[in-house]
């Protein structure tokens, strides 16, 4: 159950990228969960999976001797759903999602970008964290601290596209 969950279904296990390939398997979980029920949801769940995966990976390290083994892809998770907490954070009805003037899945693709481009070069604080944190919150801080960035820039570059079509 724990590799299960800290490869996230197993999709870390990807010989190619699999931090990318992690960060798009969380995607339309993340998506459905706005669709469903609300951001509030999104928010805690990523809250408390972000806390079982930081004591996950603390005995994960400690068995194996290995800190953040690229194969462990949950941090991903935790760092797209914070993303999608902040932009678009909002939901639509199923049949409002590919309606682009709402902005959900422009949204929700930005926010998948901009995460996976903060979270591989890792600017500032997020490099910081990476290299500096130990255990699962090193694991986990930069992808959150990522997430958060994303989101931030998701919904001021959506909020500014707004402004100059208005």
């Amino acid at each position: 159950m724990n590799w299960f969950f800290l490869t996230l279904g197993f999709s870390g296990l990807s010989p190619k990228a699999p931090g990318t390939v992690g960060t798009l398997v969380s995607l339309p979980f993340g998506m459905l969960i706005l669709i469903y029920f609300d951001t509030n949801t999104l928010f805690l769940a990523t809250l408390l999976i972000s806390l079982i995966a930081i004591k996950s990976i603390n005995i994960y390290e400690e068995k194996s001797g290995n800190h953040d083994d690229q194969r462990i892809v949950i941090d991903e998770l935790a760092g797209m759903w914070l993303a999608l907490s902040i932009a678009p954070a909002m939901g639509v009805a199923p049949e409002a999602v590919t309606d682009l003037s709402n902005g959900f899945l422009i949204q929700s693709i930005l926010a998948f970008a901009l995460f996976r481009y903060f979270d591989i070069t890792k600017p500032s604080i997020i490099g910081r964290i990476d290299r500096e944190a130990k255990g699962g919150v090193g694991v986990m801080g930069d992808d959150i601290i990522a997430g958060i960035a994303a989101g931030i820039s998701t919904a001021a570059l959506w909020q500014g596209y707004i402004y100059l079509i208005s």
